[in-house]
């Protein structure tokens, strides 16, 4: 058996594997998955940013010790981190605030400086994360504005690589090629590819709903109102200049809570751990293949890894918190609890252990208050302040048990009581430990009221 060697992490970049798919439903099709997080990286944007540094190398536009800056809201700047690293050049990124913290964990620990901007505006705002990106560019000594969205080796990564590699893994037997656009650098290198070497090969665009590139891709006009979409990396509310929309043959508008779906039942039934693009892809992907009358060949990729996506997508309790996971209404408190001591989901701790092993159960689910139970039933709680009163002054008494540092006047609220009944414990500074039939519930805070009216809307 001969085994492959690689003389550094850039030659890992491409080549990726072509998977077919077997236990969702695609109708009378053949559906395929290009796995890009098969990547060194972890997306098929390694492509990219292998391409566009090469692209400014090559043209003399970047010089050892050049600062490199970009705006990314997915997987570029992971791609240009990889690359920059290994180049040695610096690399400042900027992104809005929806990206994922894993994402940005991944940057800053290759070495990328992150500046986060808002999300919830559009072009020409001072704070929009491209403008911002480019105004750096021009402050920065011996500094070059990537522009990922603008340069036209973005396309032709995907030209050279993407399209010919599935091309033939697919033994030149395809019907359909699926895919989003954020930058629309993939759409653009597969229509170039496909218009001249297999022009019956139809282009089916996925973007989220909120996004106007469907209907740009159908229209040539963007929609007079766009909306936001949780989705990272695709979509957009302007028409990316590297784009190239003139062979799009269908478009599908793909809502979040059905992309975010689709990445689970992938990973429940497939094996794969996806990101959020993907799960817009693989449900157009699959809208389309259900509605041909006849057999067709049809590819779309795995855009990115799961991984980067465990605080959300992959986090039962995010998924409630934005209504894409319904479970059992009951119609009273109990349905504004994230965690229902009933489904053992409560963080707890019991009256045996420690004020250190309360503190470490409030650091690893991110609470600030925890319970205390004892024999089945909450005897007290205790919050942040406590455990610091009780330890300021002698952190030996991390060691004592929690029923040291809790509170055990606790207020309780009956299932049935009203919404208003929780503003005058929380204006107390409290939160409500919900009970019935003598047995607790869970407790709700504020943010948990918060997300409860907001899925109202």
């Amino acid at each position: 058996m001969t085994l492959s060697t690689y003389g550094n992490v850039l030659e890992m970049i491409g080549n990726t594997p072509l998977m077919a798919v077997r236990r969702l439903d695609t109708g009378p099709c053949e559906l395929f998955l290009k796995l890009e997080n098969q990547n060194p990286g972890g997306s098929i944007k390694d492509r990219v940013g292998l391409y566009l540094i090469q692209a400014a190398e090559t043209s003399g536009a970047i010089k050892p010790g050049a600062t490199l800056i970009e705006a990314t809201a997915g997987n570029t700047g992971l791609g240009l981190a990889l690359v920059a690293a290994q180049k040695g050049y610096r690399l400042l990124l900027v992104i809005p605030d929806k990206m994922s913290q894993e994402k940005i964990f991944h940057l800053r620990a290759m070495g990328a400086e992150v500046m986060m901007t808002r999300s919830d505006v559009s072009k020409g705002h001072p704070e929009y994360y491209r403008d911002v990106a480019e105004r750096l560019a021009r402050e920065i000594p011996n500094s070059y504005f990537v522009n990922q969205f603008g340069n036209p080796a973005n396309a032709q990564a995907h030209e050279e690589t993407t399209a010919p590699e599935i091309w033939e893994q697919m033994g030149h037997k395809l019907h359909a090629v699926v895919c989003g656009a954020g930058t629309g650098g993939t759409l653009a290198g597969l229509t170039h590819f496909f218009a001249r070497t297999a022009p019956q090969v139809e282009l089916v665009l996925a973007d989220p709903a909120g996004s106007g590139l469907a209907a740009y891709a159908t229209s040539g006009k963007l929609p007079e109102k766009m909306t936001p979409w949780l989705v990272e990396g695709i979509g957009g509310d302007s028409v990316p200049p590297v784009g190239d929309f003139s062979r799009v043959k269908h478009t599908y508008s793909i809502p979040d809570a059905e992309a975010f779906r689709t990445c689970r039942e992938l990973l429940a039934r497939e094996g794969i751990i996806a990101g959020t693009s993907t799960g817009t892809l693989l449900a157009a992907a699959l809208r389309y293949c259900r509605a041909q009358q006849q057999p067709r060949r049809v590819v779309t990729f795995v855009c990115d890894s799961g991984n980067k996506y465990l605080s959300k997508v992959y986090n039962d309790y995010w998924m409630l918190d934005q209504g894409f996971i319904e479970r059992e209404h009951l119609g009273d408190l109990r349905d504004l609890i994230a965690r229902r001591h009933s489904e053992r989901a409560a963080v707890t701790v019991n009256s045996t252990e420690t004020v250190m092993a309360a503190y470490r159960r409030m650091k690893l689910y991110d609470v600030s208050q925890v319970p205390v139970m004892q024999d089945g039933r909450i005897v007290g709680i205790v919050d942040e302040e406590d455990i610091l009163l009780e330890v300021v002054a002698n952190p030996a008494h991390f060691n004592e048990p929690v029923t040291r540092a809790m509170a055990s006047h606790l207020v309780t609220v009956p299932v049935d009581a009203p919404v208003t009944q929780l503003m005058e414990i929380f204006k107390r500074g409290m939160v409500a430990l919900v009970v019935h039939d003598n047995e607790f519930q869970g407790l709700i805070t504020r943010i948990d009221l918060l997300n409860w009216l907001r899925r109202r809307l």
